[in-house]
């Protein structure tokens, strides 16, 4: 669940930092006020994209920060195939954003946004009208079917998908290797010159580690040469000399006053360091030659190795892969029939081995549709669809692809004498909402994604509707952290802890505030819900009266 969410300089945001409860969180306030600052702060959060133009006023960077505790085992071992280690069931995940460029954090350790939004997605589902939209979609709707499928149609997928792979690699290596006479023997002509270049270069992996290092020594062998010289004659022999003509007058000094003797002694240590390092340095040079015919060999066969490095491969391992790939393709172009009669083969196998999985896939959707029909039907009863025809239409397709054969479309009438129609063409965007919200309380028990965001899920709706969806939102956060925005009082009146939204208007700028409300402050703001700008105490006693009725409803559950 969603534990704590810390926003600083963003927007209009000052700085705000909410501790969210479990089961129901409800955020309510004015229009204006911030609400979709506040949700567009958590979805960059979660990875979405940064602009400067959201940081704030105070400062040249913000920070928007979530803090998750993870429960579900399942959950915890797929964050932890992404290189994530959870802290005690804790993931901190942090973004900053300044000029030009943001840091991301997931536990204190840096990582791509990509990352970010794979471990949020594991943590928490955002709906608003994006997402409801995307509901339209046959794929979104192929995917629901499967996943309410569960096991029994995920297992088959994934075999379909297996299969599907292998068939395209096959099919596409058919279409590339349909060659004439003419074209195969060109073929075999390039692939006998690639082994060939290949193999004439006689390489080993030792060379190729160590031959750029003896280049470049013996590339600079004439510098340093000039270099040892300059250090022999102008350096450690001046030295030498120096130190040769002032021992004797040490000496002198020494034998004056006794306490000098060890400063001769250390000089005379130098005196023979030096004459040490002169001998070494001086048999360095005599020993040390330049063989320029060498540098032209090691020249000409760092341009073999490159020129072999830019076609097949930075590496030795690479070139070798290559070259025994273009082995295993001769191998077969040697009996071209034989091996283009195989592939046939194997094509023609995979086709009947995929035709037979997609077709189990397809009844095993049927079964999973007809169920989910069934589901669906019954919660958008209970979101107050008066008269509702829910169908999933599951159409053969003429292509195999790695989801099988199946085209599934969702279909939909809400007035009685209408024929059932595809979401596309008939629901409003309320209706969507809604729609949406009856496929989430259907997986309520099984989904473990452990938080729910719903933006704008009131969208269009009043009255009864509005109380039947927050009491469809209330059975969803008995499995589930649920946080919603809305402005209807029937769905603020569930909470089991409300937060509201202000905006304070300053004499030089506004700030957006969220604060958690008392039971007594979320009467009053259900009462100003409900009223508007008139506030009487009518009003407040509906108020107290709808929250008691949300309390008893939850109580009874």
């Amino acid at each position: 669940m969603l534990t704590n969410l810390h926003v600083k300089n963003f927007a209009i945001i000052d700085e705000v930092d909410v501790d969210f409860g479990e089961h129901l969180n409800i955020l309510t306030g004015e229009t204006g006020a911030g609400k979709s600052i506040l949700i567009g702060s958590l979805n960059i959060a979660l990875g979405g994209r940064v602009s400067p133009e959201m940081i704030g006023r105070r400062g040249d960077s913000a920070t928007v920060e979530a803090v998750f505790h993870v429960n579900d085992e399942g959950t915890l071992r797929a964050i932890r195939e992404l290189d994530v280690e959870p802290e005690d069931g804790e993931i901190v995940i942090s973004r900053k954003i300044s000029e030009g460029r943001s840091v991301n954090k997931v536990n204190g350790e840096s990582v791509s946004a990509g990352v970010i939004r794979q471990v949020a997605s594991l943590c928490i589902d955002i709906h608003g009208q994006n997402e409801n939209q995307s509901l339209i979609r046959p794929a979104r709707q192929r995917d629901i079917v499967d996943r309410f499928g569960g096991g029994e149609v995920l297992i088959p997928l994934q075999e379909v998908a297996d299969i599907f792979h292998e068939y395209a690699s096959v099919k596409r290596e058919m279409e590339e290797d349909s060659l004439s006479d003419e074209e195969l023997a060109r073929k075999i002509d390039y692939l006998n010159f690639e082994k060939n270049e290949i193999e004439s270069a006689n390489l080993s992996k030792e060379e190729m580690e160590s031959i750029e290092s003896e280049y470049r020594i013996a590339a600079n062998a004439g510098t340093v040469v000039d270099v040892l010289s300059t250090v022999y004659n102008d350096g450690t022999r001046t030295a030498g000399d120096s130190i040769s003509r002032v021992l004797p007058e040490l000496k002198r000094a020494a034998e004056l006053n006794p306490k000098l003797a060890e400063y001769e002694s250390e000089l005379l240590q130098v005196e023979s360091l030096l004459g040490d390092f002169n001998r070494e340095l001086s048999g360095f040079m005599q020993d040390y030659a330049f063989d320029e015919s060498r540098l032209r060999e090691l020249e000409q066969r760092l341009d073999v190795i490159r020129g072999l490095q830019s076609k097949y491969g930075e590496t030795y391992e690479d070139i070798m892969a290559h070259h025994d790939e273009v082995e295993e393709k001769l191998g077969h172009y040697a009996d071209y029939e034989k091996f283009r009669k195989e592939r046939q083969n194997q094509f023609d196998r995979l086709v009947v081995e995929m035709a037979d999985k997609s077709r189990t896939l397809t009844n095993l959707r049927i079964q999973a549709a007809e169920k989910l029909k069934e589901e669906i039907t019954k919660a958008l009863q209970e979101l107050n669809f008066a008269h509702v025809e829910f169908e999933i239409q599951i159409n053969r397709s003429e292509h195999f692809s790695e989801h099988g054969v199946d085209e599934i479309e969702f279909l939909i009438a809400t007035n009685p004498g209408e024929e059932v129609r595809p979401l596309a063409k008939i629901a409003s965007g309320g209706e969507l909402s809604r729609i949406m919200l009856a496929i989430k309380s259907v997986f309520a028990d099984s989904d473990e994604i452990e938080t729910l965001i719903f933006d704008e899920i009131d969208a269009g709706i009043s009255g009864r509707t509005a109380q039947m969806v927050s009491e469809k939102m209330n059975t969803i956060a008995r499995h589930h952290q649920v946080i919603c925005i809305t402005h209807l009082a029937q769905i603020a009146a569930m909470a089991d802890t409300h937060f509201a939204i202000e905006k304070e208007v300053g004499a030089d700028a506004s700030e957006t505030k969220i604060r958690e409300l008392s039971h007594e402050e979320s009467l009053e703001e259900l009462a100003r819900l409900l009223g508007g700008a008139q506030i009487t105490d009518a009003v407040r006693e509906n108020a107290r009266e709808m929250k008691e009725m949300a309390e008893g409803l939850k109580k009874a559950e």
